[in-house]
């Protein structure tokens, strides 16, 4: 108990359990010194009930009271230490070895040249890198010690090789032993004691609590309103909040942080290891980052960031490591010359095959040396660490079920736990316990019945894991699985994925289906779609192993269709993975073709192609679910054929038919019943209205085009859900774009940039610069940056395999550079639209490709061949009975007969082709045309 000395303030449910657990203050805290001033006596030491208890010390106390932090009093205790306590977290043991650190001067030295340098405010990340045993674990414990009672504030992470697709698992395990929470906690007390760790750091809480609680699965109730993100903005915005409470913590003082193990982490902890080293050169923070050779950094070759890679021991390192295992007592030169040669620099090797040779009895103790007591038998020192690991566990003989037991607990096992799967008498586990204690094998923290037991290495949990044969592993692992279920439920319902591998190792096959599916759609919850897609991957592969039954079907489909939706929300619609998912999705549904489910792996099916610009087989698609809808009497199939087949009908040309289905689909659609994101990520009647208004525009109905256009961006509003007003926008975007009205698109391209980057929607922050750059150009703006805006917008639609509209965005992007005087790449552009048109099929904006292609050739002075273009553009828009394109098409046909002194021509080509509209009559192009025939009359 080393680090409660005379004079230090600890609060232990409000730091973490004070020095002893993951989370810890040390020195000054100033934003609570100044409270607890004057509470504490005299060696002493301010310490909470729950922290006492698992530091395993003996304590005698007075009360004092309450302290208020962020608003909330907490029971205050001075506890006066008159006990020893236990040994306190893994690093805490590992100070307990028996061995010192040999051989590392230069890295500890390095280690405290950079924290000098972070406590100056120049952050520092060392990256230390070694195979297994190397000690890595022993030099950042090492650096911890000298730095004793310095005022710094400490944080610890450990990742493991069972979750290492349970998202931010080092994060959730950190901050729930920081918080102090116990098994009989309530949700309220959980709550408040969260706020209270969290207030340490920042006072500003109201996304930082709802967030951290929602990742511990811990309700807020009415005290926090709900946060109105998507997933993967709740994912940011919780990976930030980390962030600043990392940032909080620096400020006050200069902060270590620990993590170990990093080749075992998730990819969302990768994710926020990101964040974190980015912002590290500017804070007073030394992390220290721990990793196998197997494992490579991105961050290496940053100017704040050191590489440590730890070489072995040489032997003259190796026989002093020796002698320290022994206590300065000599070997046999022969048997200590084997050890030097066998162990290869290793350092855990070393240690280990020293004890293995010390316990083996076939050595004696003779005072200052030991002798051997017989002739060596060959072959009697292991030759590997594995080896040698065993041969000491085997020398644990009544410690084996025991340590088996253990081992298939994983690395960490609570006391509790252990206790109520080994089935066996308190003195009988205890005993077993202490044994290994005592033989360095596995570590304590805290005093039964709250102790947590750690192995001492990875590795020796390995060891003592390989020693079960497959049916008693089998059992145990059965054993653990059902205890879990029956006496530790908060568990089994917060970490799905490890009762899902302990069913699978059991041989429990469905059930650890059953898990790996509630671990994938918890990921889904939790925003975490990379963790999402593997756990549902894992379900799947296993599933694969059951006998083919409509059961298996049935499970198996539901399954590629929740991975297809993680799949979508962490690429995208045009992710090649998904479109594979919704396919195998799709063959599945072929041998139950009446099933619920698949008109869902239709539409995503449809979906998918619809966005990569496969408009031909995604319209294939969109019939099949019509034939499908046929046969099936629900709104479901029914809104999302119409839906379909209205926005695949837009997109080939047949304006009509899509509005028709459009309306159709808009009378299927129950607010209640259909609501994002049950059936798609956006709202299916903001979808649809939206397409209606965009239909309507093209066939000339300006005036309702309009107001349709005003309802749809309305309902988004009214919604409050992101990617529907994302969506909408979108639409918007480009509805008053093709109406001319360069102020509005302006506006509305600005908010969905800002919405996009802020709910991290890239497809729609290329679309909405791209209008930024058009309507820098509607507004007589620069024509350059409005060409530099619409090219980088188009690449980052594109490199997110969406293609759906590209030949608009072209079109858009030549006619800026023809504006530009630069005809012959607007020329190449359109040219390279219309190689898209003809291999798509995607054919709304064909006519006025056409049109565009004329103006560029007129503007070149190809007055010939523009006029050829511009009848095609003419016979395009009236065979797809586009009136919007007929009028521009004959609005530029009638200029160009101008000029060349075909008046009456112009004049009776545009008169009947103008006095077909009834209506948006104040629109740009209507207002174009009149002023032409009035010149022309």
């Amino acid at each position: 108990m080393s680090a409660i000395a005379t004079g230090l303030v600890v609060v232990g449910d409000l730091l973490g359990e004070g020095a002893a657990q993951e989370q810890s203050v040390i020195g000054e805290t100033p934003n609570l010194a100044a409270r607890l001033q004057g509470l504490a006596e005299p060696n002493s030491v301010v310490i909470a009930d729950n922290t006492r208890r698992l530091l395993g010390g003996l304590f005698d106390y007075c009360d004092l009271g309450t302290l208020p932090i962020a608003g909330i009093h907490y029971p205050v205790r001075v506890w006066r230490v008159v006990g020893a306590s236990l040994v306190g977290s893994r690093f805490e043991a590992l100070r307990a070895a028996s061995t010192p650190l040999i051989g590392r001067e230069e890295e500890i030295a390095l280690l405290t040249r950079r924290w000098e340098r972070a406590k100056a405010g120049d952050g520092s990340v060392v990256l230390i890198v070694g195979e297994p045993g190397i000690g890595k674990s022993r030099i950042a414990q090492t650096l911890l010690e000298q730095l004793g009672q310095e005022p710094h504030t400490r944080l610890r992470y450990f990742c493991s090789p069972h979750h290492q697709h349970s998202a931010l698992y080092p994060s959730i395990t950190q901050l729930e032993q920081a918080a102090g929470f116990r098994r009989e906690d309530t949700a309220e007390t959980r709550l408040d004691k969260l706020i209270a760790v969290l207030a340490l750091a920042n006072q500003e809480l109201s996304e930082a609590v709802p967030l951290l609680a929602d990742l511990l699965s811990i309700p807020t109730g009415d005290r926090y309103p709900p946060l109105n993100f998507t997933p993967q903005k709740r994912k940011e915005k919780t990976l930030q909040v980390q962030l600043a409470q990392v940032e909080g913590l620096a400020a006050q003082q200069p902060l270590l942080m620990l993590w170990e193990d990093i080749h075992w982490s998730d990819p969302t902890t990768l994710e926020s290891l990101d964040l974190l080293i980015d912002r590290a050169a500017t804070l007073r923070i030394l992390i220290i980052l721990t990793f196998r050779p197997e494992f490579t950094p991105p961050w290496v070759g940053r100017p704040h960031v050191t590489l440590l890679s730890l070489s072995r021991l040489p032997p003259r390192h190796r026989a002093e490591m020796i002698a320290n295992v022994t206590g300065g007592k000599t070997l046999p030169t022969e048997i200590a010359d084997q050890i030097i040669d066998r162990t290869d620099g290793v350092p855990l090797f070393i240690e280990e095959l020293t004890k293995s040779v010390v316990e083996s009895g076939w050595m004696i103790d003779a005072g200052d040396h030991y002798s051997v007591t017989g002739p060596l038998v060959p072959l009697a020192i292991p030759t590997t660490l594995q080896a040698s690991l065993l041969a000491r566990l085997d020398r644990l003989a009544p410690t084996r079920e025991v340590v088996q037991i253990a081992a298939t607990l994983g690395r960490q096992f609570s006391h509790e736990l252990i206790s109520a799967v080994a089935e066996m008498s308190p003195p009988r586990l205890e005993g077993a316990l202490e044994q290994l204690i005592r033989a360095e094998l596995v570590f304590r923290r805290g005093a039964p019945p709250d102790a947590t037991y750690t192995f001492k290495h990875a590795l020796v949990q390995d060891a003592a894991y390989s020693t079960l044969l497959r049916p008693r592993r089998q059992h145990l692992h059965g054993r653990i699985a059902i205890t879990l279920e029956r006496q530790f439920p908060e568990i089994a319902a917060a970490q799905p994925e490890l009762m899902a591998q302990h069913c699978a190792k059991a041989g429990l096959v469905e059930q650890a289906i059953e898990y790996w599916d509630k671990a994938g759609r918890l990921a889904v919850q939790r925003s975490t779609m990379a963790e999402a897609a593997a756990h549902f991957g894992n379900a799947l592969n296993l599933l694969a192993g059951l006998p083919k039954s409509p059961q298996r079907r049935s499970s198996e489909l539901s399954l590629q269709l929740a991975l297809a939706g993680a799949l979508v929300a962490a690429k995208g619609w045009a992710s090649p993975q998904a479109g594979e998912t919704y396919a195998r999705a799709r063959e599945l549904c072929r041998e139950a073709p009446e099933g619920p489910q698949l008109a869902i792996a239709l539409s995503g099916a449809w979906s998918f192609l619809h966005n990569r610009a496969e408009i031909r087989a995604a319209h294939q698609l969109a019939d099949e679910l019509a034939v499908l809808s046929e046969r099936r009497n629900d709104s479901d199939t029914k809104l999302m054929t119409h839906r379909n087949l209205g926005i695949s009908h837009l997109f080939r040309a047949d304006f009509s038919r899509a509005l028709h289905h459009l309306r159709q689909a808009l009378t299927f659609y129950d607010q209640a019943e259909h609501r994002p994101p049950r059936l798609t990520p956006s709202d299916i009647c903001v979808t649809c209205e939206s397409f209606v208004a965009w239909s309507l525009l093209l066939l000339g109905q300006a005036d309702q085009a309009l107001a349709q256009s005003r309802r749809a961006l309305a309902w988004a509003r009214e919604l409050s859900q992101p990617y529907t007003l994302a969506f909408a926008l979108h639409v918007n975007c480009v509805f008053h774009q093709l109406r001319g009205d360069g102020a509005i698109l302006e506006e509305r391209a600005e908010e969905l940039v800002a919405l996009a980057t802020e709910q991290g929607f890239p497809h729609f922050v290329g679309t909405g610069t791209c209008f930024r750059g058009w309507a820098i150009l509607a507004v007589g703006g620069s024509i350059e940056e409005a060409i530099s805006r619409m090219r980088w917008g188009l690449a980052t639609k594109r490199a997110t395999g969406a293609e759906i509209k590209v030949p608009y965005y072209l079109g858009l992007l030549a006619e800026a550079h023809r504006r530009a005087n630069r005809s012959a790449e607007a020329i190449s552009l359109l040219n390279e639209a219309l190689e898209l048109v003809e291999r798509t099929d995607e054919r709304w904006y064909e006519a006025e490709l056409y049109r565009l292609m004329a103006e560029a050739l007129i503007t070149k002075s190809d007055r010939h061949d523009a006029e050829g273009w511009l009848r095609r553009a003419l016979r395009t828009a009236q065979k797809q009975d586009a009136k919007l394109w007929e009028l521009r098409a004959a609005t530029s046909v009638a200029r160009l007969w101008r000029d060349r002194g075909k008046r009456t021509d112009a004049r009776y080509l545009l008169a009947p082709i103008y006095g077909c509209f009834t209506e948006g009559f104040d629109a740009r192009d209507l207002k174009e045309a009149a002023a032409l025939l009035a010149e022309l009359a």
